[in-house]
């Protein structure tokens, strides 16, 4: 059976940057940095006390006191991420069988503050004080259930967890489900909200966090020698996926085709990659492929990109075992150097960022890139963004426990 092509048709974003994916990519394009010292809880004892937050959130302007009590952040997030992609796409569900619209979203960690908070209530008061809506806010798949629900959406509904991968993982598998006719749209993203005392204690505790808090807007950079690890961000992206066929019929504006995926594993450690890149080169190498290109074919690598000690020289090595003497010649770059690190969002706000950036043939830089460690000598695209024609572009994402997955994205009418 040969397989549907699938599109893009509709893209929104939730960064620590903006609301609105316009706004979130136009900030990038500046080099605008949505780091800074944490305003959600007071966070004055802990050694990390930074992040990139949404500024100004007030759950109130979006949402009526009802819907505020039975969704945490982060479902908020996806809702006003999901809204703003089906707008963009002009679909009218009103005239589509919703049966075959589904909804898939993912998060990497979830409502983690909710998680906390009412832990702390039963351990300090007691039973009958948790909230009743303990579950149904912290329950992995209740973002795509709540974008479900506000959209009228009965077609599959599913929740995806897996680390940094999560947002990525949700597109490669909305892909494969519009290729084999399963639906004829899915709305496909991820959103993440876990800046809690906790949740940032945690990965304190990992030696995985920045601890650069006199210098905020400094501290997320990405193959830099003085990187010292990433900073937490949170956020949501999402796409409004078609199949060709379908998107063409309501005369939809196609802004992108998913053209490849891969997905595989490490199998290596907990948390760290994989030194030499071996499951991520293999991931590029097989999603490059799946797309029926070659490697001269890409454009414009998204790269992971955490500013971690370990990851930044892991994914060099990755991309030059992929594209051998070429990987030199393929400008890649990190939006993590602005919005943070998302977790399990931040694979599908790099996603809304590759489309924009192929729609507007200029790539955001990687800021904060000052003084190149020996073992990154790639072409980060520094502290400015850059213009390029980009007809292919290929966005990688990789998680604790070894997991990886790459997109490829083909500019819709491109070469």
């Amino acid at each position: 059976m040969e397989q549907k092509q699938v599109v893009i048709t509709g893209v929104g974003a939730v960064s620590a940057v903006g609301i609105g994916a316009d706004f979130f990519f136009d900030n990038l394009l500046k080099g605008v940095s949505g780091i800074d010292h944490i305003k959600q809880y007071d966070a004055s004892r802990q050694t990390t006390r930074i992040a990139a937050e949404i500024k100004n959130f007030k759950a109130e302007d979006h949402f009526s006191k009802k819907m505020i009590r039975r969704t945490g952040r982060y479902i908020q997030f996806g809702l006003i991420a999901a809204d703003e992609a089906v707008k963009n796409s002009g679909i009218v569900l009103g005239d589509e069988d919703v049966t075959r619209i589904g909804c898939l979203f993912a998060s990497g960690i979830g409502d983690f503050p909710m998680s906390e908070s009412q832990a702390v209530a039963f351990h300090r008061e007691g039973p009958g004080k948790m909230s009743p809506f303990t579950v149904p806010r912290v329950s992995p798949n209740m973002v795509s259930a709540n974008i479900s629900m506000e959209l009228g959406l009965k077609g599959p509904s599913l929740g995806l967890s897996s680390a940094c991968t999560s947002g990525s993982h949700a597109i490669a598998l909305a892909a494969m489900m519009l290729q084999t006719g399963h639906s004829d749209v899915i709305i496909a993203g991820a959103a993440e909200s876990c800046i809690s005392p906790s949740a940032v204690e945690a990965y304190i505790a990992l030696r995985a966090l920045s601890s650069r808090n006199d210098d905020p807007k400094h501290a997320s950079r990405p193959f830099d020698k003085g990187r010292d690890g990433f900073v937490l961000g949170e956020g949501a992206g999402a796409l409004v996926m078609e199949t060709r066929e379908h998107a063409e019929k309501r005369g939809a504006p196609i802004l992108a085709q998913v053209a490849g995926y891969a997905l595989n594993c490490d199998a290596y450690h907990i948390t760290a990659p994989h030194p030499q890149g071996e499951g991520a080169a293999t991931a590029m190498i097989m999603a490059v492929k799946n797309a029926g290109l070659t490697p001269d074919d890409i454009d414009y690598i998204n790269a992971h990109g955490t500013s971690t000690p370990i990851n930044d020289p892991s994914e060099t090595s990755a991309i030059k075992r992929a594209f051998g003497e070429r990987a030199y010649d393929i400008p890649v770059s990190s939006i993590k150097s602005m919005i943070g690190h998302a977790l399990g969002a931040a694979g599908a706000l790099e996603a809304v960022a590759c489309v924009q950036a192929m729609n507007e043939n200029i790539m955001p830089p990687t800021m904060n890139l000052e003084e190149p460690d020996p073992l990154c000598d790639l072409d980060y695209v520094p502290n400015k963004a850059r213009e390029k024609e980009l007809n292919v572009v290929l966005s990688n994402s990789f998680g604790f426990g070894g997991q990886n997955c790459v997109l490829v994205f083909k500019k819709a009418n491109g070469k």
